[in-house]
């Protein structure tokens, strides 16, 4: 009868320290209340518990990715757009994030969402559309700043898509089609005027060397002839048009 009684005793006792035992992972911490108490953040590795006297919550220290639904934002100059985000985050002290917030990936959640919408709320279309960079860093910015309490580091926000109504789409087609037709006749008019002070150059040097309208005037007709092979050419001396070529010849 004593035999069978310590083999319960053993039993109990063995039922007892493999309910107490827990592993914790690498990436893993156990927070541990004794009698409603925090003891701290315990692991990685294998843990021993108080039955009935300790609980434990474990928290994962890796990088959490949380993506944020599309936000219907009012922007600065009125125009209604759909925002949607995408945070990265990591839990920096397990204790407070069990203690200081209820649940605190809800609490992230409900933060950003109304983070991204006063932020680019205050913001014009133009801005967050050309300006993502500095407007997801903001964002970044705000919400470290409050998680912090809760033990919580976000190492990273980005607005993931930025929807626009259709008439403000084709708005915008419109203006970047205009856009382009400014500078093409912006380039074009610069051609222009270019090649005019190109001519009035060569201008300049043809009145002051009389000779270089000849050896233009010779190029071409061997440019011609090069292309032309069955149309015939008859030189014409340039002087016959000058003034006093024409004087001779009436004279003649």
């Amino acid at each position: 009868m004593f035999g069978g009684f310590s083999f319960v005793l053993l039993f109990v006792v063995f039922v007892i320290v493999i309910s107490s035992v827990r592993i914790v992972k690498e990436y893993d911490r156990g927070v541990v209340f004794r009698l409603g108490r925090v003891m701290g953040a315990k692991g990685p590795g294998l843990i021993l518990l108080w039955p009935v006297i300790d609980k434990m919550t474990k928290i994962s220290l890796r990088v959490v990715t949380l993506d944020v639904p599309p936000q219907d934002v009012i922007t600065r100059d009125n125009v209604t757009i759909k925002i949607s985000a995408v945070i990265y985050f990591k839990v920096i002290d397990p204790v407070k994030s069990v203690v200081q917030v209820n649940n605190y990936m809800y609490a992230i959640e409900q933060l950003a969402q109304t983070t991204l919408r006063s932020i680019c709320g205050q913001a014009e279309l133009d801005k967050l559309l050309s300006e993502r960079e500095k407007i997801n860093a903001e964002l970044q910015d705000i919400l470290d700043t409050h998680t912090d309490t809760w033990g919580v580091k976000v190492t990273l926000v980005e607005m993931k898509q930025i929807d626009l109504p259709q008439d403000m789409q084709r708005a915008m087609a419109r203006q970047a089609e205009a856009e382009r037709d400014r500078r093409a006749k912006v380039i074009n008019a610069e051609g222009e005027y270019q090649a005019a002070e190109k001519l009035k150059q060569a201008a300049q040097i043809i009145s002051e060397y009389p000779q270089a309208l000849q050896l233009r005037y010779l190029q071409t007709l061997n440019e011609m002839s090069s292309k032309n092979n069955a149309t015939t050419i008859l030189p014409i001396p340039i002087d016959l048009f000058r003034g006093g070529g024409l004087d001779s010849i009436k004279k003649v």
